[in-house]
């Protein structure tokens, strides 16, 4: 009896929505790969159609979409691309989401809400995601909404080394509000500093809204660095680096990964007392959310090397050292 031995053929298909199409292409350069197109157009009634150019049948598919306004365009978009994707046979579909929509959303506040975190999660799954790859969730625990394959990835490395280049260690790391404690703390500790703490409160049935109550640590004449996963309409931001100014801190720089920049954020950084915004362009900014402060770093080599770890079914989180969990 003939015996035959049949060695797969690996084949890697990066493509992108129509989001941020200029990261997408910096992912593609960094992999060394050509950006696949997906041929999307609307119908007259506003419809979302996707035609992948050429066959994918059997590839390793990674479909290119962060959820940037409008959220619910961008979000669809993604989802359609995948079941195009699932029906045109592709061997494995990777949902990479440099920033995940809805994820301030992951659990219920006051009654009669929806954890919409949760929905987008089941939306993925039922489009055909065979796994998804983000970017610093909001909250860890949106990874616990998946049952399918979820590899969380982190812009720590890029901001750490921007300070360690343009600061080193005479800092003092300071979280907005007590969720971001943790993280800031990591950042202290890689980065050999001190740790502060903003105290803040929210009035109750408000959106957008914060008050800074005080600082905990010794931030008096010290160069101060404030580090959030997001700046929306930056009521947060701002307050803590008001405080912070009140308090005595030399000077103040805000940090974060995805910069929604939602109105009237401009206007708050531009009055607020900080000397530089930076920030990682998960999301596209644009033309009039720019600031002479506004500094923008790229994640694109980190999301890169996390697709090649994937294809090559390798580890991701050995590319952060293990500690790129929330």
């Amino acid at each position: 009896m003939r015996q035959v031995e049949v060695i797969p053929t690996r084949r890697l298909s990066v493509v992108s929505g129509r989001s941020h199409p200029a990261l997408s292409q910096a992912i593609a350069d960094h992999l060394g790969v050509e950006l696949g197109g997906a041929n999307l157009r609307e119908f007259a009634n506003g419809e979302i159609h996707c035609r992948y150019e050429g066959s994918i049948r059997g590839s390793d598919v990674f479909i290119i979409q962060t959820h940037c306004g409008p959220v619910n365009e961008t979000l669809m978009e993604q989802m359609i691309m995948i079941d195009a994707a699932k029906r045109a046979s592709a061997k494995r579909i990777t949902a990479v989401c440099p920033y995940y929509g809805y994820s301030r959303q992951d659990r219920k506040a006051t009654g009669r809400e929806p954890i919409t975190a949760k929905l987008v999660a089941d939306m993925f799954q039922a489009a055909g995601a065979d796994r998804v790859v983000s970017v610093d969730l909001h909250s860890g625990q949106i990874q616990g909404f998946f049952d399918v394959p979820f590899d969380h990835l982190t812009a720590a490395p890029v901001l750490e080394d921007y300070l360690r280049q343009n600061v080193g260690s005479d800092i003092v790391v300071v979280a907005p509000d007590a969720g971001r404690v943790k993280v800031a703390e990591r950042y202290a500790q890689h980065l050999g500093c001190d740790l502060a703490l903003v105290h803040k409160t929210r009035p109750r049935g408000t959106a957008n809204q914060v008050e800074a109550r005080h600082v905990v640590g010794d931030v008096d004449g010290r160069h101060c660095v404030l580090i959030d996963d997001m700046i929306d309409t930056a009521g947060t931001i701002c307050a803590a680096a008001e405080l912070l100014q009140a308090s005595g801190a030399k000077e103040i720089w805000a940090m974060a990964t995805h910069a929604v920049l939602s109105d009237p954020a401009t206007e708050r950084l531009a009055a607020a007392p900080f000397s530089r915004v930076v920030v990682t362009d998960t999301l596209p900014v644009k033309a009039a959310s720019a600031l002479p402060k506004l500094e923008i770093l790229s994640v694109a080599n980190i999301i890169g090397d996390a697709i090649d770890a994937v294809f090559e079914d390798t580890s991701v989180s050995e590319i952060f050292g293990g500690e790129n969990l929330a």
